[in-house]
């Protein structure tokens, strides 16, 4: 079970619970309202959306990584708003005047069991059960890695998937809506003094009361502000400053290397945002997804192939970057910046073959240090080289004891030009050129 529940409690201090029962007490304060307007947003029952709290809370308590994270909907700025709103409801009639109210919540405990819907519909619901668990897995991870940087401790991504799908099945068998973790929910219980996960468990218990005796509370609550609250957490997410930073995640190098893709980053971002707002969340998910896809694919394709010369300290370095490195006669050294199959071994191939057909030159060397994987395709191409350069008069010569890549092409080739280094692979071939 260590494997599985959190680890929290055995560290817990007592110290600590001030600060995670103060932090409790402010999430619960924001969790309600955001909750109600949530589900009045979603079409159902106001309450649904403090059916899932409870359960959800106590659940990814218990399984989670995070001692910071809080799942459900809510937003920093609730508090405030409903707090004036109930007021202004008070005060000055607004019911009279025509504005609408939350009116009637259901209090009491939620129902316990699945849901009451039909086995047959469970097939058509999978699809944007898919979209919501990425979304918010990806959030709620992300949120989490923020906070447990600040607090110097590790997250777990299985244990957070764990933590999250348990916090949804708890929602879901109480009636709940879906539930997940982000940025600015953790940044409220983090911002209050929240050490653990105890916190969450306080929001849990007073969600509770909040069920039993308070929902009466809420009932005067005008619809505008929840409408105000969902408008104000959405606003939060409209991040243009993070755009502008992935389009200058760029240099005159990328962009020669890749080309439009340079910007593979700011591409999807853009694509995603457009698929959402014109197509909707679920299919702007998996359009940015796609895109992201195909530029790392077309980026793979695209290795950056360098040709390399030594400093007087020994270093093998690119020689478009290092003037004073030095080249060794007859020899090409090259290293190419990324793993090496079927989508860019032809380009990787032509590349050598014009090394290789230079002028006094009779030996490729390939740096494979940063060759981190070789598939059967990309040995294949290797050892045909080897052989078309041999015809040549000229050799292909691998150097750095990389695990795969130099069993496969010794596999393949099956004549062992594969060296620990690039200085042995270099007198090696230095050797086979006298001898010539």
């Amino acid at each position: 079970m260590k494997a599985v529940v959190a680890s929290w409690p055995r560290g817990y201090r007592r110290s600590w619970l001030r600060g995670d029962v103060v932090a409790g007490l402010t999430v619960w304060a924001v969790l309600v309202p955001e909750a109600l307007a949530y589900a009045t947003i979603a079409g159902v029952d106001p309450v649904v959306g403090l059916y899932a709290a409870p359960a959800a809370l106590v659940l990814y308590a218990l399984f989670g990584s995070s001692r910071h994270l809080i799942v459900g909907p809510m937003s920093a700025t609730a508090a405030l708003s409903v707090a004036a709103g109930v007021a202004a409801s008070l005060l000055l009639d607004l019911r009279g005047h025509g504005v609408a109210l939350v009116g009637h919540i259901t209090g009491g405990l939620p129902p316990l069991g699945p849901p009451p819907v039909a086995g047959s519909d469970y097939a058509a619901l999978a699809a944007g059960a898919v979209g919501v668990a990425l979304v918010g897995f990806a959030e709620g991870l992300g949120a989490a890695k923020t906070y447990a940087a600040r607090a110097g401790y590790d997250i777990d991504p299985n244990r957070e998937l764990t933590g999250l799908g348990a916090a949804n099945l708890g929602a879901g068998l109480c009636a709940g809506m879906p539930v997940n973790g982000s940025l600015s929910k953790t940044a409220v219980n983090g911002g209050a003094g929240a050490r653990s996960q105890v916190s969450g468990l306080t929001a849990a218990a007073l969600t509770v009361l909040t069920l039993l005796f308070l929902t009466a509370l809420f009932e005067r609550l005008p619809e505008p502000v929840l409408a105000a609250i969902v408008i104000a957490a959405v606003v939060d997410l409209v991040d243009f400053p993070a755009i502008a930073r992935l389009y200058r995640v760029w240099t005159r190098r990328l962009g020669r290397i890749y080309g439009p893709a340079a910007r593979a980053d700011f591409l999807a971002a853009l694509a995603a945002l457009a698929g959402v707002l014109v197509f909707d969340t679920l299919p702007g998910l998996f359009l940015g997804i796609g895109i992201s896809l195909l530029l790392l694919l077309y980026r793979a394709s695209r290795p950056n192939i360098a040709e390399l010369g030594r400093l007087p300290g020994g270093a093998w370095v690119d020689l478009r970057h290092h003037r004073d490195a030095d080249t060794v006669p007859g020899t090409a050294v090259v290293r190419v910046e990324g793993g090496l199959f079927f989508a860019n071994a032809e380009r990787v191939r032509f590349a050598l073959r014009a090394y290789g057909r230079r002028d006094e030159v009779h030996a490729v060397v390939l740096d494979a240090g940063t060759v981190p994987f070789v598939d059967v395709t990309a040995a294949e191409m290797l050892a045909g080289l080897n052989r078309e350069l041999a015809r040549e008069d000229a050799m292909l010569i691998v150097a750095h004891d990389i695990g795969q890549v130099r069993d496969v092409l010794a596999e393949e080739s099956g004549d062992g030009r594969v060296y620990r280094t690039v200085d042995e692979a270099v007198t090696a071939a230095g050797a086979a050129g006298a001898g010539r």
